[in-house]
Order: C-alpha cells, then sequence, then structure tokens
C-alpha cells in the first residue's frame, strides 16, 4: 500500500495484486493481538492512525488500513493471486488467477506470513494441528500443547490457558526468547514458575497421534494426552516464486534475495523488493514501521530513469 500510494503521488498508474484481503497478513493475525510498535510508527500515506492505547491492535489496525485504501483511492485487486511473472523486452507480463497485466516496473511485497516452518513429524498433517492461533476460544477444556518459545507462542499459550485449556509448551531451546514482549514475558514466566503452564526446554516433538502427542525431552521421551497441538514455529518467506521471477536468492544463511540496499532493485532490472521479504530469513529485520521507507526509494529509482 505504501509502494502504490508513492507511486499515485509521482502521477504513475499502478495496481496492487494482493492474493488475499486487504492487509491479508494482518487479517490473519490473532485475533486479540497488539503490535510492538505504537500508532504514528505504523502510518503510511500521512493518513493519522488514532488509536485507544499507544500501541494499537488487530482491529484497530484492519480499520486504520481500509480508511488508508479508501482515502488514497488505491488501485487494488483483491482475491487475486499472480501466478507468474515473464519478462518481455520491455516490461513485464504478469498472469493472475482472474487476468492478466503488463507492467514496465514490479515491487514485491510478499512478507513471510504464508508459508510456516513444518516440524516435518508424523501427524503434523492431522486436523487438530494448526500452524496459526486465530482465537482461544475454541480450546476451552482441551488439552493444548503448544510448540514454540517466541512471542505467538506465548500469546497463544497465555489466552489458551485463561479460557481453560491445560496447556503445555514444548521448547527447542533452553529459554523462551529474549524478544518476547516485554509486558508479556513476566506473565508467561510467572504461569510456567507456578505450573500453571507446563513447560519442557530443549525439548522437540517427534510424531503426534489423535489423543496423544510424542516428545523429546532431557529426561528422555514422553507421551503425553491432547487434543490440539499450536505449532508457532515460524514462518519464511516464499523463495520459490521469488526464483520463478528471476530473483536470484543468496545462498547465505539467511537466504537473503540479491536486491540493490539503496534502490532496493533486485538483478532483474524492474523488479524491486519491498518490506519483510529483503531479509530473507531474517524476518524481523524489516516490519512495518522501518520499511515504510522502501516505497520512496523505489519510486525515486523509477523515476530517475524515466528522466
Amino acid at each position: 500500500m505504501a509502494c502504490g500510494i508513492e507511486a499515485k503521488k509521482a502521477s504513475l498508474k499502478h495496481i496492487i495484486i494482493e492474493k488475499g484481503t486487504l492487509v491479508n497478513s494482518i487479517y490473519n493475525y490473532p485475533v486479540n493481538m497488539t503490535f510492538f510498535s505504537t500508532s504514528e510508527r505504523l502510518e503510511i500515506g500521512e493518513v493519522p492512525f488514532i488509536s485507544h492505547a499507544p500501541k494499537p491492535n488487530r482491529k484497530e489496525a484492519l480499520e486504520y488500513f481500509r480508511r488508508v485504501a479508501s482515502t488514497r483511492d488505491l488501485e487494488m485487486k483483491l482475491h487475486e493471486k499472480v501466478e507468474e511473472v515473464n519478462s518481455l523486452e520491455q516490461g513485464f507480463r504478469i498472469k493472475t488467477s482472474k487476468g492478466e497485466y503488463h507492467a514496465k516496473n514490479i515491487i514485491l511485497a510478499t512478507g513471510f506470513y504464508d508459508i510456516p516452518y513444518l516440524m516435518n513429524v508424523e501427524g503434523e498433517d492431522l486436523p487438530k494441528v494448526t500452524h496459526y492461533f486465530k482465537e482461544p476460544h475454541p480450546y476451552i477444556g482441551q488439552k493444548v500443547v503448544v510448540v514454540g518459545g517466541a512471542n505467538s507462542a506465548a500469546d497463544a499459550a497465555l489466552e489458551t490457558y485463561r479460557i481453560g485449556a491445560e496447556v503445555t509448551m514444548i521448547v527447542r531451546e533452553s529459554k523462551l526468547r529474549d524478544s518476547i514482549k516485554y509486558w508479556v514475558r513476566p506473565d508467561i514466566e510467572n504461569r510456567i514458575k507456578e505450573g500453571s503452564i507446563k513447560a519442557y526446554f530443549d525439548s522437540e516433538v517427534t510424531e503426534i497421534k489423535e489423543k496423544e502427542v510424542n516428545i523429546k525431552t532431557p529426561k528422555g521421551r514422553l507421551t503425553l494426552e491432547n487434543d490440539y497441538l499450536i505449532a508457532m514455529t515460524g514462518y519464511r518467506p516464499d523463495f520459490a516464486f521469488l526464483e520463478k521471477t528471476g530473483v536470484r536468492i543468496n545462498d547465505d544463511s539467511l537466504k537473503t534475495p540479491t536486491h540493490d540496499s539503496v534502490t532496493n532493485e533486485t538483478n532483474v532490472k524492474g523488479i524491486y523488493l519491498a518490506g519483510a521479504i529483503c531479509g530473507g530469513l531474517k524476518t524481523n529485520k524489516w516490519i512495518i514501521e522501518n520499511s515504510r521507507s522502501h516505497a520512496e526509494l523505489i519510486v525515486n529509482d523509477i523515476l530517475s530513469k524515466i528522466k
């Protein structure tokens, strides 16, 4: 959206193609999620973001970005998936699930929230397993295993515990992540300390069954009674799609897509990257508040080539 706004300000024709709904990633965040950033740090297009508290929640963010899209009159194609990008002599042909478009430049701002890291264990495809936590209500009175030790896992564990679930956390590391929100950390640590939430550290799931979960711990293998498993194991960018467009992925530990650090243009002339996708596997490097500037950098580079 920020890129579309900058393009419109520069009198460039633009189309935003989104495979889901408006700000699809934010829509799929947990219902009760609160942002790290304050509202003013999430603003785009010079549209003020007013929230009840300094840090807005998901509902407020959805309302804000709906208002931005309407106020800035952005050209958007929602629920339309890009299936193929082909280079032409001048520009590109973009094939989607609903049609075809031509453009001189493309900005890829696909984020990373659509592809979860899998545990690659037997039973992970069972209906009781999810890699996305939406809300706690379905887990009332259930035996719930939460896999992970970062923010999403802490939130899922606390929310399900508070509506009456019997919660067990399985954490591969020796402790919870340091990156957990400062207002959440004392809560989750105290619940674990008092035993309200059971936690196994340096442990991992080895098999998932209809009514059980097998885990490996430092003290040996255990079988836990289980109704639902919430795998908060993180997410990664769609590298296959990037490579399909011709963007090279660096052969390093972060799999960083090749792009100019000043203009954000990739090795494919005319294709740019914006947002979290720029960081490869380091998905916390670029967030809304520090990647909004990508839009201006990209549009300025496009304008410089026109002149």
